[in-house]
């Protein structure tokens, strides 16, 4: 087994040269020269406030380099991938801050043996220099009900403290109020996590194996073994167990939440869930507490510390009162940390009323007029003819298409028959073309119901009423076929129903200048023309619509679209010669 292709240049570079891509893609922030640590550029703002330092090892992006910045974090010092930054590099930070003026050094540590011997060490180091050290250690996983002695493991709640104890340095609070403001908050936050894939370090094979189909709850953030696998269900199921789980009462890691709690929920992508994943799971997470009574009053959802790409997500719960909210919404440069809105979460009418625009003309304005028994027949003569060619259409369709042209010309047949079973056809031919193009758009479907919707709705404006000589209705196909053109994004040639309907248009626009006697020599050249351009579609390549991605000499039929706006055409010169 090969490990994992990754889109890096090398493994021993990778940590650097993403560091590098970080700092010189946001303008607040620099590298410590020779060190893997990721400063605030303006360094001289810490003078007399509380500086804050955290890390860890890299592939928790954009855990920790991207929260530096007024607000949050001071400096951020990474390790390899996964491992524990060297405690030179922790003291080269903390110094770095003490030279600049901060007045002590806040470092938030998550509970991981090699973290808390490092920072530790580099904190008993900081201290011999006569810099004011103190350390918050993250332990708030409640994936264990009872925890070994190592205890709880730091999770994404991390990023919550480095929010909130940013907020009170930025304001100018003492080392030991952050401390202790922190140290309480601590109490109230609880992460849990799902995954549904392992992940790989660059250059290795994955950490562990999950069969497909299973999922594994309680997992840490670098692969470390969860509580239990089992089969991946719904996304509504797996944020049930997870929260569950989270405030199970009999684990001693639990996170205590009552009815009538308000909580901040971070939904976090472990590294590879879709965003349309991650949007559910976040439904589901708001749905889930508020039925139990909880009010959410702050989200956020995205990827905030990863695990590489591992396909899964955790849940971070922080009990939030007012004094918390209010550090929460305090602003921050940080690059990564999101563009919150401050609006309590649940309780929030979220769903606008839709415009009362009528699309279709009221039945009821609809009156008979001397043209409503002529449109009524050639109607009745395209919906039997379409119906005729359902078959015909779509084995034209199969060389070519999905093989569905005859259905859904067949679909739209029908339901203009049925709306003709309980409607009288409107006087005026704008009335009914509009009717037409809201009928077609409803129950036609796919792309050939959008182009005759546009058509028809292109059409309706020049045959309104008053207007419905000749001339009108040519340039009421005209108008039609246009739009077709321009939304469709086919011209004649490509294959396509353009392929029947220009000729036809190119020759109906001579009733604009045609005596009255001469009106039906030229419908009957126009069907002609539509009827031949239909025909030559079987030597051209299509270049636009679904036959555009099927190999050009498979095709050899005539195009099933261009054939069906023949037979429609076709079908109305029938009805007015008094053939249909």
């Amino acid at each position: 087994m090969e490990p994992q292709k990754k889109l890096i240049n090398s493994v021993d570079s990778c940590v650097d040269e993403a560091l590098v891509g970080l700092v010189r893609a946001s303008g607040g922030l620099s590298l410590l020269g020779g060190h893997r640590v990721v400063l605030r550029s303006d360094l001289e703002a810490l003078r007399g406030k509380v500086a804050l330092l955290s890390g860890g090892g890299s592939g928790h992006e954009p855990a920790h380099g991207g929260y530096v910045g007024a607000g949050m974090l001071s400096a951020a010092v990474a390790g390899g991938v996964f491992a524990s930054p060297p405690p030179a590099s922790i003291l080269a930070a903390i110094m770095t801050l003490h030279n600049a003026g901060a007045a002590g050094v806040l470092l938030i540590v998550k509970n991981y043996t090699g973290d808390r011997l490092n920072f530790g060490l580099a904190a008993e180091q900081a201290r011999n220099h006569g810099v004011a050290v103190d350390m918050v250690i993250v332990a708030e996983d409640c994936a264990f009900d009872r925890p070994s002695k190592a205890g709880r493991r730091g999770l994404c709640g991390t990023v919550f403290i480095h929010k909130l104890a940013g907020a009170l340095a930025e304001e100018g609070s003492s080392l030991d109020h952050i401390v202790a403001t922190v140290t309480e908050v601590l109490k109230g936050i609880g992460s849990l996590g799902v995954s549904l894939s392992p992940c790989s370090v660059p250059g290795s094979l994955p950490s562990f194996h999950l069969s497909p189909g299973d999922m594994e709850l309680g997992l840490g953030i670098h692969g470390e073994p969860g509580i239990k696998r089992s089969k991946v269900t719904s996304a509504d199921e797996v944020v049930k167990t997870m929260i569950d789980h989270m405030t199970n009462p009999d684990s001693q890691s639990c996170l205590p939440l009552k009815s009538g709690d308000n909580v901040v929920v971070c939904v976090n992508n472990l590294g590879a869930l879709s965003c349309l994943e991650m949007a559910i799971v976040t439904r589901a997470a708001i749905t889930c507490l508020e039925s139990r009574g909880v009010a959410v009053a702050r989200v956020m959802s995205g990827s905030f510390m990863t695990s590489l790409e591992m396909a899964g997500v955790s849940l971070t719960l922080m009990r939030a009162d007012l004094e918390t909210l209010r550090l929460f919404d305090a602003t921050t440069s940080a690059p990564a940390w999101p563009n919150l809105s401050s609006v309590h979460v649940s309780g929030r009418s979220y769903v606008v009323a839709p415009p009362t625009m009528d699309t279709q003309p009221q039945d009821d304005t609809h009156t008979e007029g001397p043209l409503s028994p002529v449109m009524l027949k050639a109607l009745e003569s395209v919906c039997s003819t379409l119906l005729e060619k359902q078959e015909e259409l779509n084995s034209l369709d199969r060389a070519a298409g999905d093989g569905d042209c005859g259905n859904t010309h067949a679909q739209a047949a029908r339901a203009i028959q049925e709306w003709l079973r309980g409607h009288v056809v409107p006087g005026c031919p704008g009335k009914l073309l509009s009717v037409l193009a809201g009928l077609v758009q409803e129950k036609m479907g796919g792309s050939s119901g959008a182009l005759y919707s546009l058509f028809l709705t292109a059409a309706a404006g020049h045959v309104a009423e008053g207007r419905s000589n000749a001339a009108a209705w040519a340039s009421a196909v005209q108008a039609g076929t246009q739009a077709m053109r321009r939304y469709g994004g086919a011209d004649p040639g490509d294959r396509t129903m353009l392929d029947a309907l220009f000729p036809a248009v190119e020759e109906l626009m001579k009733l604009t200048t045609a005596p009255p006697g001469g009106q039906m020599v030229i419908l009957q050249a126009a069907v002609q023309k539509a009827a031949s351009g239909a025909e030559s579609t079987r030597d051209l390549t299509a270049k636009a619509g679904r036959a555009s991605y099927i190999a050009a000499e498979r095709v050899t039929l005539p195009d099933p679209g261009a054939v069906a706006v023949a037979a429609i055409l076709g079908a109305v010169l029938d009805s007015l010669e008094g053939r249909k």
